[in-house]
């Protein structure tokens, strides 16, 4: 199915570019089409201006005005034999030839770099006297330029809200999958549990199996709780007034019981001991655990781990650095994919669904700060302030 996608993506970008490629080069020949036109549009015009000056009947009177009066779009300025402004000029702004006496020599420079070979016209044939004219672009011809350039936005545009649309589409199947597996989980470890629970209940009230009965009611209580989080997943929980510090510690605790004894634990909980999240206390839990777990397993049963939290205006932050074998830089967006893992068991889902957990349930973030090989990582986590 991805590499569906992603062929159809390719094929989509490879579409695109021969349209727009394709537009740009039919768009450059209309151009050039245009530009040849309208020189000898302006030719006649200038023709017609000449004819004015010297015409002694009424027929071409009328008709050099007639052309004259045609040409609504192309700008000109009539120049003398030094490139100075006579003042004669169509199609400009005449309001900002009054405003601003630089106008006219501003506008001409662009003229000239667009038509930098002058229609140029002898006032007397004995004479060397003469007068320029430098003509700029119609709008036609802005258009045809322009129009590419829109297209090559639209297209951009399409393919993006196309992208987007199958990211969207694929991560959304991928939430549900995930969505049904936790809660398929939850359903088969619920049996188990139930049975276990009467099995429990029985062995309490042997003397000689209380002391058993107590050890396993904690790995009963334990699945129980395993099973409360799987089914939470896909679902909206219910978020309560917490304190992350206490939590932290009670995950701590918890797991500083079942490590190796070559593991130093440290919480430093600064200025964020008191401070009050709105938090799933179970989903938080998980997600605590995975960090210390995935610590732990860094460190192959020897180092130290290290949760530093503190508080500025608007968040929390929550730091577990471990001293274990490092993540390198190219992976550091990686381990939050399903299914990637560096460990030879597991599934790789850990990492994947505490992300989840903290940037769809606590609309906070869950990202790798900083990593060394052979020195260490750290994972932060960073959540709103209880408003």
């Amino acid at each position: 199915m991805f590499n569906k996608g992603f062929n159809f993506t390719n094929m989509l970008f490879m579409m695109a570019i021969a349209i727009v490629s394709g537009t740009i080069v039919y768009s450059q020949y209309i151009a050039q089409q245009i530009a040849g036109k309208e020189r000898l549009a302006v030719e006649a015009w200038v023709e017609a201006e000449r004819t004015i000056l010297n015409a002694t009947d009424t027929v071409s009177l009328n008709l050099a005005a007639k052309i004259i009066t045609e040409n609504t779009t192309i700008p000109i300025i009539e120049t003398d034999d030094k490139d100075q402004p006579t003042g004669n000029y169509v199609n400009l702004d005449s309001s900002a030839v009054k405003e601003d006496p630089q106008y006219l020599q501003k506008q001409l420079a662009v003229f000239k770099r667009y038509s930098k070979t002058p229609i140029e016209v002898k006032l007397k044939a004995a004479d060397s006297t003469s007068i320029r004219y430098y003509y700029g672009q119609s709008k036609l011809f802005r258009e045809a330029q322009w129009y590419p350039i829109v297209q090559l936005m639209l297209v951009i545009m399409f393919v993006w809200i196309v992208i987007y649309s199958l990211r969207t589409r694929h991560k959304s199947g991928q939430n549900q999958l995930w969505a049904s597996m936790a809660k398929e989980t939850a359903h088969q470890l619920g049996t188990p549990v139930s049975s276990l629970e009467g099995w429990l209940e029985i062995l309490k009230e042997k003397e000689d199996s209380k002391s058993i009965a107590a050890e396993i009611a904690k790995d009963v209580n334990r699945l129980q709780l395993i099973t409360d989080r799987f089914g939470k997943i896909g679902s909206t929980p219910k978020t309560e007034l917490c304190k992350p510090y206490e939590r932290v510690q009670m995950v701590m605790e918890y797991m500083k019981k079942r490590s190796s004894d070559q593991v130093q634990f440290q919480l430093n909980g600064g200025n964020a001991v008191n401070t009050e999240c709105l938090l799933s206390p179970t989903l938080f839990d998980w997600v605590i655990e995975n960090l210390l777990k995935n610590a732990l397993d860094a460190m192959d049963g020897k180092g130290s781990i290290e949760i530093d939290m503190k508080q500025d205006n608007w968040q929390l932050e929550i730091c577990v650095k471990d001293s274990g074998k490092g993540i390198p830089h190219n992976q550091w967006k990686k381990v939050f994919q399903p299914g990637f893992t560096t460990k030879k068991r597991g599934w790789g889902i850990g990492l994947s669904l505490s992300k989840r957990i903290i940037e769809q349930y606590h609309k906070g973030d869950l990202f790798v700060q900083s990593s060394e090989l052979n020195k260490g990582t750290v994972f932060c986590i960073q959540l709103p302030l209880a408003n």
